[in-house]
């Protein structure tokens, strides 16, 4: 009998995604592996039963987890589910260990394995492995699918017997994956689309896909972006005269989405009160962040708030999961791609390299310790995480910011900054960051 990985269901009544799919099943049967899966795994991402045993699963039950030498997930395992897992298993998953010190300290507890796929390395081999990729993808799409569903008018300029229904207004904040695919999203629904970011790169980005490119263009603007593609920390300056461009444009429209994260800390405040307040009624806001504190003041976790002047701020917990059924295919794909790296080829057995970059990048615990060296302290010493960027420092405050724009120097020439294939998020990260190539 060979080595056991096991798929279990989600206990998380806000996570309808599985960690396989029915070619992944076959796939890992190929590698090796004999394959159970938990009864109604995949029922929220329709993916029944019966398709995971034509692709060569046994279908289980939650027990049967202590069998397994490798369990696939979603989301972390927390404390009741890690009492049956065996010790020495591997545990790969979305692991979201920052601020949870707890949870990692009983991974290790556990004596299991743990890989976070978030930390997966930026580099080419690692491609088909990036999780925050290929679901940021989807939370763009959606997040557009959302805001459109809310503001409840058409989206492309219709031109008709009756008169002309004119196009909506979207302007995106953070040009990452997720803000990518929320402008081409946007694009394709024929709204009228502009977006910013403080990295010039993204201003061809921005361009390539139909979309105007909101900044001040200055000098510091030009020489606003790292040398591996992040953006740089602005002056007091530079962020008073972005934030009186961007009160004045937000104010002018129809659906804002949000998508600015920064990895282990709450997400930085890009839309203000005021700011709010300064939109037409009926107008809508998406904040792809609110998980993680949000980008708008006033959303809130799993609701859609509307505010007095009529504004609805969206805050959908879980954006990928409300796609499930496409989720999950590129999420198993992600998993697979990675346990691949680990088995023998020639035994058909996991084999665990330690030095090999991926693992180093991505292993939490291992041997009953925290090994991962930004969480190294998590059973000793508690994180404690900052307080979240207010957004009189990212982005100002409307009421405080001029009436009109700062005047802006005239446009440089094009950024001598080749193309990044591997754009770096919004602001200061996007919401979710992306290998080279990802869209």
């Amino acid at each position: 009998m060979g080595q056991t990985v096991f798929i279990p269901r989600e206990l998380d009544a806000n996570e309808p995604r599985v960690a396989a799919s029915p070619d992944t099943v076959k796939r890992l049967a190929g590698l090796g592996f004999d394959v159970i899966v938990e009864s109604g795994a995949g029922t929220r991402s329709r993916i029944s039963d019966e398709e995971f045993a034509k692709a060569g699963a046994v279908i289980g039950k939650a027990g049967d987890v202590g069998k397994a030498d490798v369990v696939l997930k979603v989301r972390r395992p927390g404390e009741p589910e890690l009492k049956n897992y065996k010790s020495g298993a591997a545990v790969i998953a979305i692991m979201d260990p920052y601020g949870n010190d707890a949870a990692v300290a009983a991974l290790a507890k556990a004596g299991v394995t743990a890989f976070s796929m978030e930390f997966m390395p930026r580099i080419t081999r690692a491609q088909s492995m990036d999780v925050l990729s290929s679901q940021a993808n989807l939370a763009g799409y959606q997040a557009v699918i959302d805001g459109a569903s809310e503001y409840d008018r058409a989206l492309p300029m219709m031109m008709t017997a009756a008169g002309t229904v004119p196009a909506a207004k979207i302007f995106i904040m953070g040009v990452g994956v997720a803000g990518l695919q929320a402008i081409a999203t946007a694009r394709r629904l024929g709204a009228v689309v502009t977006a910013t970011d403080v990295r010039p790169a993204a201003k061809e980005q921005v361009a390539s896909l139909g979309a105007k490119f909101l900044a001040v263009e200055d000098e510091e603007f030009k020489a606003a972006e790292t040398a591996g593609g992040y953006a740089k920390e602005m002056s007091k300056e530079y962020q008073a005269k972005q934030a009186a461009l961007t009160a004045e444009h937000i104010a002018k429209q129809d659906i804002v989405i949000t998508t600015a994260l920064i990895p282990g800390r709450p997400a930085p405040k890009l839309v203000s009160a005021a700011m709010v307040a300064s939109m037409k009624p009926g107008s809508v806001i998406v904040d792809l962040a609110v998980e993680r504190g949000g980008n708008v003041e006033g959303a809130v976790p799993g609701k859609v708030v509307t505010t007095e002047n009529g504004v609805k701020i969206v805050g959908h917990l879980n954006v990928p999961g409300r796609v499930a059924a496409s989720a999950s295919l590129l999420y198993a794909k992600n998993l697979l791609a990675f346990l691949e790296t680990l088995v023998e080829k020639t035994t058909k057995t996991l084999a665990i390299k330690r030095d090999d970059e991926l693992v180093k990048a991505t292993m939490l615990t291992d041997g009953g310790k925290v090994v991962h060296p930004a969480f190294a302290k998590a059973d000793q010493q508690p994180h404690v995480e900052p307080a979240a960027i207010p957004a009189t420092t990212m982005v100002a405050d409307a009421s405080a910011a001029p009436q009109k724009p700062a005047p802006r120097k005239p446009a440089a020439a094009k950024s001598s900054s080749p193309k990044s294939s591997s754009p770096k998020s919004s602001s200061l990260k996007s919401s979710s960051p992306k290998s080279k190539g990802t869209a």
